[in-house]
């Protein structure tokens, strides 16, 4: 096989990415072109980075789309234009999200009201935009869903509570949709840790960097590393069906 072939093993599919203007799902929209496929780059708030990201594509047929955190009219709105558009889609990013760093122990900031808010727009909106594109994937018969979860979701340890839950939420839907869909929908998790963006607010980006140093692998994960992650459990992970990959440089050993 040339190295034309090997970087194009998704020639002809359509893949979605929710939270695709900025960070890990910039990169991932990037991968996924790279190899081939025709590319919804999701946004909530940054429809102009997602233009200018689209611009910058190889290949054509790339499209943006508002892809809100948890608006299941939204969603159903999505799918409905997606099926009068090509039909299926076969690969499923889920990268949308947000969190706010407040200590495990500050119970007074992350009242019930935070608490949900966060749940819902990390893993209740997972599941809605799952949920409306599950017919599109089905047709597709040989579709994979990649959530970008956290290494978060099983150390306790994360941003807050709240997104702690909210990626432990996703490891289990993950699980759940893969022995329900199974065999036309592959579903799989990718857990990092701090990855080197400004993802969390406050966070420093030399603390993400000094923490990655301190790994077994000594440094930060990238946005480009869980890229490569998703591209690997798309194309080469064949038969790996709900289960998490670790990509968090040894942090958790």
């Amino acid at each position: 096989m040339n190295q034309t072939d090997t970087r194009q093993a998704l020639r002809g599919k359509r893949a979605v990415v929710t939270g695709g203007s900025n960070g890990i799902g910039a990169a991932t929209v990037a991968a996924l072109a790279a190899e081939g496929a025709q590319v919804v780059i999701g946004y909530n708030q940054g429809q102009e980075r997602a233009e200018a990201l689209r611009a910058s594509l190889p290949g054509d047929g790339h499209r943006t789309a508002h892809i809100p955190l948890d608006d299941a009219a939204a969603h159903a709105g999505l799918a409905d234009s997606l099926a009068r558009d090509g039909g299926q889609v076969d690969v499923l990013v889920n990268c949308a999200g947000y969190t706010t760093r407040i200590p495990h122990n500050d119970l007074e900031r992350l009242d019930s009201r935070l608490f949900n808010e966060v749940l819902l727009a990390n893993a209740g909106g997972t599941y809605s935009i799952m949920r409306a594109l599950m017919p599109l994937l089905r047709k597709s018969g040989d579709a994979a869903v990649v959530s970008v979860s956290s290494v978060a979701a099983f150390t306790g340890s994360g941003s807050n509570i709240a997104y702690c839950a909210a990626k432990a939420a996703i490891d289990t839907m993950t699980l759940s949709f893969a022995r329900a869909f199974g065999p036309q929908v592959r579903f799989l998790c990718v857990s990092p840790a701090s990855v080197d963006t400004d993802f969390v607010p406050g966070r420093s980006r030399d603390d993400v960097r000094k923490k990655g140093e301190a790994t077994p692998l000594g440094r930060a994960v990238t946005p480009e590393d869980v890229a490569l992650a998703v591209v690997g459990c798309v194309t080469h992970l064949r038969t790996a069906t709900g289960t998490r990959i670790v990509i968090d440089g040894g942090f958790t050993l």
